[in-house]
């Protein structure tokens, strides 16, 4: 395990997020907002940082190339729609130029005397919540393996790519390992390509973060997504331990059962890179 890299405008780094848009999304957490929506809420945030750390005085930077994978009944597709809808990954400064719109929204910030006040914001708006049908997971993990092995095969100076991957039911058309299996097998020099996934849940039960042994987990769809996750690399484990979760050198970098807080974190954490040049 390398993963150390050096992420710069001739050797960029590669996010792709494959998103879960099945029927069960449309289920409500307990802050009041189905699940689609707030996994597009964090998601749409995470672009926006994306681009935001490689702003520079002369615009956005090439440090990423960055694509969403939507699955739901209707099959796999790309997550971006506009401009961007025609392929998967764009450059993180095509992405930050072409937002499918911009929201007005309302948050709450410090009133500097101990309360909140609301204020208003702009929110730009990339992927759009959905939630239909079934879960073809393992087409849609087909689909980031051959986006990668492209992509890695024309970046093998890079830091390797990371496969965000948030679902919150069992795959409907079939055994996903195998197809896992292959993905993280996929390389530059660098290292192979690190799989996350996060699995959200609105059922009573403790959520388990960061394991390093699937016999924390109670049932086999757990223990299958425990299986499917990368080894947390070592770089990403002082960031983990910073936020208070226990991680080891066996922990594998996967969520089950995550509440709201946690999803943010998990996407805080697994976009965090080498240092950028």
């Amino acid at each position: 395990m390398s993963y150390t890299a050096e992420i710069n405008r001739t050797a960029p780094s590669c996010f792709l997020f494959v998103i879960d848009q099945s029927g069960s999304m449309d289920e409500r957490m307990s802050i009041g907002v189905t699940k689609a929506q707030f996994v597009a809420d964090v998601l749409n945030k995470t672009l926006y940082q994306l681009a935001t750390r490689c702003k520079r005085p002369e615009g956005v930077r090439h440090y990423f190339d960055v694509g969403v994978i939507a699955y739901n009944g209707n099959g796999v597709q790309s997550g971006f729609g506009g401009n961007l809808e025609g392929a998967i990954l764009h450059s993180i400064a095509a992405i930050e130029a072409a937002p499918l719109r911009i929201d007005d929204r309302v948050k709450k910030v410090s009133d500097g005397a101990g309360g909140l006040v609301e204020q208003k914001t702009k929110f730009p708006v990339w992927f759009d919540p959905i939630s239909s049908g079934g879960t073809p997971m393992c087409e849609a993990l087909k689909k980031a393996a051959e986006i990668l092995v492209e992509w890695s095969d024309s970046h093998q100076s890079s830091y390797p790519a990371t496969v965000i991957h948030v679902s919150d039911g069992q795959s409907t058309d079939g055994d996903p390992t195998p197809i896992a299996d292959v993905l993280r097998q996929i390389s530059t020099q660098d290292g192979p390509t690190l799989l996350f996934n996060l699995h959200i849940d609105i059922q009573e039960g403790a959520s388990v973060v960061f394991p390093a042994s699937e016999d924390m987990l109670q049932d086999q769809y757990g223990k299958t997504l425990f299986r499917m996750s990368s080894i947390v690399p070592d770089h990403l484990v002082p960031v983990i331990q910073q936020k208070d979760y226990a991680v080891s050198g066996e922990s594998r970098f996967f969520g089950y059962k995550a509440g709201y807080e946690q999803i943010v974190e998990f996407f805080d954490i697994g976009t965090r890179a080498t240092q950028l040049r």
